[in-house]
């Protein structure tokens, strides 16, 4: 069916532009006929409660015949995330690349037993940012006609290519943002993970290598890079990004931690999983990251004035203030995008809100309600 939704429904969209999303801009230029265009073609879907944990969370065979890998068709979507881009060329994904929330959860704890609450954060939190929350439609890569017609530029639905959320500076192996393409596999950074790996690890990658390589990426940032950031929520998934590999790229029946680096090439570069593939025994989250960060801790900020000028953000929440971090991207990140929503569309967003916040009960943070508690 097709949302009767109101030209102020629209101007509801009103998203401004912020330092951490510059391309998301105010719809308020928009003529009444630029806007009369779009309201038909807008086709709501109500979003989808988040599906719970898995029964059986041993491991087991996920590279099989029921999940091929192929290879991309034109048009098909890719984008910064090894894990979803695989996951996608297996078929645990739709392979266009465009998916909604609940089919994430769906694949990443099927396919490599993601914990269920810590997929629930990442994916409502991606999801409230860069899907579309009227068709309830994401792209794993950039933005795209087939998340829904989007309202006329500048107006964006940015796909998880968007900067500083989910992709963001000091990747393993994407590019910064400032030096161009944020979101193709890049040859020179993956030799990074390679060198450390030869260097640290004895040709495998681990939480030893992940510690070194995580403070070369932000020196190389830090001294390169003069827009560099790193700040909540970037400061998070970068950190989870180190260990990612480790959680979920070794196959369950392996219990050493080494990571194979043609294993990591594959995911990486080739979308692809190895070979008789097993996911990880039981349910896990973000293990080692604290390995990680208490060699080399770094405090949220960025290049204020041009590289090597890095200026501590103390606003920003911290890897240990969690209900900071959901509470400032509730009221500033949410509130920048869709500072005054309605209808359909504030439904929809409030709904997405509810299901966020539930994956954070365990914080025992206070919930917010930016558009009040009504659906």
């Amino acid at each position: 069916m097709f949302a009767s939704l109101t030209i102020y429904t629209l101007l509801a969209l009103n998203i401004c532009a912020t330092t951490a999303f510059p391309q998301y801009q105010s719809l308020a230029g928009l003529t009444r006929e630029e806007l009369d265009a779009v309201v038909p073609t807008l086709q709501y879907q109500p979003p989808q409660p988040p599906p719970g944990p898995l029964a059986d969370d041993s491991t087991k065979l996920i590279n099989d015949a029921a999940h091929p890998h192929l290879p991309l068709k034109p048009g098909d979507i890719r984008g910064p995330c090894p894990a979803l881009n695989t996951l996608a060329s297996h078929g645990y994904l739709p392979r266009n690349g465009i998916v909604t929330p609940v089919q994430i959860i769906n694949a990443v704890q099927e396919a490599l037993n993601l914990d269920n609450t810590f997929a629930r954060f990442l994916v409502f939190s991606t999801f409230l940012v860069n899907g579309n929350p009227i068709t309830n439609l994401m792209s794993l890569g950039g933005a795209t006609p087939l998340t829904g017609p989007n309202p006329p530029k500048p107006a964006t639905v940015g796909g998880l290519n968007t900067h500083n959320n989910c992709e963001g500076d000091t990747s393993m192996t994407r590019a910064d943002a400032f030096f161009g393409n944020n979101h193709d596999f890049d040859e020179s950074r993956f030799q990074h993970f390679v060198d450390f790996s030869n260097k640290y690890g004895a040709g495998k990658y681990n939480l030893t290598v992940a510690t070194e390589l995580r403070n070369f990426l932000h020196q190389d940032s830090l001294t390169r890079n003069p827009q560099f950031s790193l700040v909540s929520p970037r400061l998070f998934t970068a950190y989870g990004e180190s260990v990612f590999p480790i959680n979920f790229f070794i196959d369950g029946r392996q219990k050493d931690g080494q990571l194979d680096l043609t294993v990591a090439r594959g995911f990486f570069q080739l979308m692809q999983l190895p070979p008789d593939f097993h996911r990880h025994d039981g349910s896990i989250s973000n293990e080692g990251f604290l390995t990680v960060y208490n060699k080399y801790p770094i405090q949220p900020g960025g290049n204020a004035k041009g590289v090597n000028t890095y200026k501590v953000d103390h606003s920003s929440p911290t890897l240990f203030t969690p209900c900071q971090r959901y509470t400032d991207f509730v009221n500033k990140n949410i509130k920048a995008l869709y500072p005054n929503p309605t209808g359909l569309l504030r439904k929809s967003i409030n709904t997405n809100l509810q299901f966020l916040y539930e994956a954070t009960l365990s914080d025992n943070c206070t919930q917010v309600f930016p558009y009040g508690r009504d659906y």
